[in-house]
């Protein structure tokens, strides 16, 4: 998760596994051919350096912008879409430049890390379009801003959490203090909190970050000490690092039989994560620990934003906000028992409505 900051369009991870499959180095490299025409309508996408098969942020809009070729009859290659992948913030403006000098006329940074590379690119060249994700860029006419109402969905994902704790225990864990990561910080404690007061319940939410969004050892060490403290459900917001959080979960579960009912649960953030929720019990069956993920349409921005382009309706110095309306944000439907999905839907209705006000910034 970068600093986790949307409209959409539900790309699945078979998609994404047409596009991934490829592997995850420089795009220069990746070319793939095609014999794309319109180069007007061709796109690219500069990853922040989690890679582009995160199960998060540049996973998604490497899923937006297949299905946004797709959309377009466009081949992956010169004049197509093409991703370039950053194994570092150095490799950022070098990624620019051969997206550039490819023709590409759209180019994407995915993250907020990418700001600066992108705001300087696109002073140099005025003839393409750039997007930032999850960031704004002010005052240039050739950059367009997609940023996510991730407080909603993350109060949604706070009152699953609060009704399906049997310890009354719950974590968050973070990757970098920002803005960002904020909105799901801040959402999910309100909705817990709220649904606890509903329910007449005490219940305790731990709270730490792991510093980095790409540290999972660490993060599976906080994630070690939570469940040590009785948290039963536990969600991140902490990109790749949230692989640690996973894969202690599996730890616990995969000695606790099937139906146990000290089984734990992970929300998953960016993306669908049930595949990283997979697991065997301890009496051999296969079960799943993801309870449900709360989805940042990164994919939605990229296939809306890259289409508008394609059509000559860039919205360059425009800061597009996806939400609740259209799906820009959202629960899976993951494992969350009927009930408790019933509450969810009805707190998303009530925030639609400006009945449940979800701040942006965790209260001090």
């Amino acid at each position: 998760m970068k600093k986790i900051k949307f409209k959409k369009v539900l790309a699945t991870g078979t998609v994404l596994a047409a596009g991934i499959a490829l592997t995850a180095c420089s795009g220069a490299k990746q070319n793939g051919g095609g014999s794309n025409k319109k180069s007007s309508a061709s796109v690219a996408l500069i990853t922040d350096t989690a890679g582009v098969d995160d199960h998060s942020f540049n996973q998604s809009g490497w899923e937006g912008m297949v299905a946004y070729g797709k959309s377009q009859g466009l081949k992956r290659g010169t004049n197509g879409y093409q991703y370039f992948a950053s194994s570092s913030a150095s490799d950022f403006t070098p990624n620019i430049n051969q997206a550039v000098a490819a023709g590409y006329k759209t180019i994407f940074g995915v993250g907020y890390s990418l700001k600066g590379a992108i705001a300087s690119a696109a002073k140099k060249h005025t003839d393409k379009n750039f997007v930032i994700i999850d960031d704004v860029i002010k005052g240039q006419k050739n950059v367009a801003s997609a940023n996510f109402k991730s407080q909603d969905a993350s109060y949604m994902a706070g009152v699953v959490a609060a009704r399906t704790t049997k310890t009354n225990v719950v974590g968050f864990i973070g990757g970098v203090h920002g803005d960002i990561v904020d909105l799901f910080d801040a959402g999910f404690a309100k909705g817990v909190q709220d649904t606890a007061k509903k329910m007449g319940k005490k219940i305790t939410i731990l709270n730490q970050y792991v510093g980095s969004f790409t540290a999972a050892d660490k993060e599976k060490s906080i994630a070690k000490a939570m469940f040590a403290k009785k948290a039963d459900v536990i969600f991140h917001a902490s990109g790749s690092a949230g692989q640690g959080l996973f894969s202690e979960a599996k730890s616990v579960n995969e000695g606790l039989a099937a139906n146990s009912s000290k089984k734990v649960w992970v929300i998953g953030v960016d993306s669908d994560q049930s595949n990283l929720g997979k697991y065997k019990s301890k009496d051999g069956k296969k079960s799943n620990l993801c309870l449900t993920s709360v989805m940042t349409g990164v994919n939605v921005a990229v296939k809306d934003i890259a289409t508008k382009a394609a059509k000559g309706k860039f919205p360059g110095g425009k800061q597009l906000v996806y939400g609740l309306k259209h799906n820009g944000v959202y629960l899976t439907r993951g494992y969350v028992a009927d009930s408790i999905w019933k509450q969810a839907q009805t707190a998303r209705s009530q925030i639609l409505a400006g009945k449940i006000s979800v701040p942006s910034h965790p209260s001090k």
